[in-house]
Parts: structure tokens; sequence; C-alpha cells
């Protein structure tokens, strides 16, 4: 590989990573529209802007691709619910001043994922990763026993964005067709929900949002779309090691955005517990780095 294509690689991995620390600063534009409306705008724009690009590269051979492994259709079938709910609880985290947590479920999700993969796969952990693994779970538990509640948020989108990433692993298909094919997934139902709300039941796409709404709403798409398709190209390019410390950008700039922009509350207690969590993944990163200099010798 060419120093030009990791440079290139390196350049849209971290646009993707960067673009998703702030998205909620882009959702929190977006405040005045109902929760359930953002995602239903976003998943149908999100699927015209992608499913149009596929049809100007190979107009349908995609799709017929993917028609001819029943496999892998009802496999991409199931990560469109649970990136949608992954969505869903995103969205209205965000609004509903959650963001500090929603950080959380992205600091965790990576340990988590490892999990899955002893669970469900068979892979097997050594001792730093277990001990990263470890340490997570203890700064969930003491936030759970600080707060009085369990950090559902923040599970929740950890585990669905979990499993998505594992059904993705499961699915032999090119990453912007299955992301396509998801998107189609979701399409009648979204559509269905815009439709729904526009015929007098709350929804204010023609005319009460205001011009600006609307075009932030219509430029969701985009902004759900530009990023995974940088994402799926710089990976390609450069070391799934170097992807692995990258990711932590997105959870780190969304943590700041919540306690510096919108202020949420960050005191004491909750520091010990995200400590604990980012003593896990600098463990994690750090059997990481292990593992990639053996390999290489």
């Amino acid at each position: 590989m060419s120093s030009s294509d990791y440079r290139n690689g390196l350049w849209a991995t971290t646009f993707a990573f960067v673009i998703w620390g702030l998205f909620p600063l882009y959702w929190h534009l977006l405040k005045q529209v109902p929760s359930d409306q953002i995602i239903a705008h976003r998943i149908v724009w999100s699927a015209v802007l992608l499913c149009s690009l596929l049809f100007a590269r190979e107009r349908l051979g995609w799709l017929k691709k993917i028609w001819a492994v029943p496999r892998t259709f009802w496999l991409l079938g199931l990560a469109s619910v649970v990136i949608g709910f992954n969505w869903s609880l995103y969205i209205w985290a965000v609004n509903a001043g959650h963001v500090v947590e929603t950080s959380l479920g992205y600091f965790i999700n990576p340990l988590l994922s490892v999990l899955l993969g002893v669970v469900v796969l068979g892979e097997r952990l050594g001792r730093l990763q277990w001990l990263a693994v470890g340490l997570a779970a203890l700064g969930v538990a003491w936030l759970t026993w600080q707060g009085g509640r369990v950090p559902w948020i923040a599970i929740g989108l950890s585990i669905s964005f979990a499993l998505y990433g594992l059904l993705r692993k499961l699915t032999a298909v090119e990453p912007v067709s299955g992301i396509g094919m998801e998107s189609l997934f979701l399409f009648v139902p979204a559509l269905a929900w815009v439709l729904w709300a526009e015929a007098g039941h709350g929804g204010g796409f023609t005319g009460i949002w205001g011009w600006g709404t609307l075009v932030l709403l219509v430029a969701s798409g985009a902004v759900s779309a530009v990023p995974l398709i940088a994402f799926t190209y710089g990976v390609r390019r450069i070391p799934l090691s170097v992807v692995g410390l990258l990711q932590y950008i997105g959870p780190t700039l969304q943590f700041l955005c919540g306690v510096l922009v919108f202020r949420e509350p960050f005191g004491m207690a909750k520091l010990v517990g995200f400590a604990f969590i980012w003593a896990g993944l600098v463990v994690f990163a750090l059997a990481g780095w292990r593992a990639a200099r053996r390999g290489r010798g």
C-alpha cells in the first residue's frame, strides 16, 4: 500500500469519527422536532441518498447480489432493526439532555464487542483484555450505585451497536451496499411515519418548523451517509489497530459536547465511574498494541 493511500485512509477515517463525535451539535439544532420524526426523516433521506449513489454506480446490480443470498438478505434486515433502534435511542437521548451518557455508551461499546466475540464467535481473550472488560464493568456498577439507576441509555446504545457490528461481521457484503439494503428495509415504515405525521399528527415539514429546520432534516441524510462512506473508504486503507485507536475520537468529542457545550452535570461520582471505564480502554489499547507488535515480529 502506498503512503498516499495510507494518508488518505487516515484522513477519511478520522473525518468520519469527528463527524460522529459532533453529532450532538447537529441533532440539538433540531430540538423543536419530535425525536420520532427526526429519526424517520433521517432514515428516509439516508435511503434516498445511498440508493441513488448505488444505482448510479451499478444500477440494480448491488441489490441483485444481496437478494441472491437469502442469509445475507435477512441478516441485513435484522441489522437494520438494530441500527434503527440505536439511532432512535441516540437522537432521543441527545435532545433529552443525556449527551454525556451517550458518550459513555460508545466508550463501553468496543469492550462489549470484544465480549460478544467471546460469547458468540468463540474468540479468546488474553489477561489484559479480561482486565479491561472488568474495569469497564466496575465503572458501570459504580455509576449505577451512585446514580441510583442503571445507566440504561449507555447500555442500550452499547449493546445495540455491538450487536450491529456482530451482524455486519457475519454478513459477507460490500459495506456501502449493505448500508443501502438496511436503509431500504427501514425506508417504508419511516416514510409511512413521516406521511402520517404530516397528515395532522404533529408533523411540520410543510411549513410549521421553518425553512432552516426543513433543510437540516433533508441534510440529515447526507450527514448520516457521508461519514459512513468516508469510514468504509478509510478502513480499507489503514490497519485495524489504527482504526481501534481512532474510534475513541467519537465518544470523546460527544463527552466534551455534553460537559462544555450543553453544561450537563458531571461531578466527582461520575468522574470516578468514567475513570474506571477510561482505564479499561487504556488497558484494551495496550493489549491491542502488544498483539500488533507480536504480529509484526
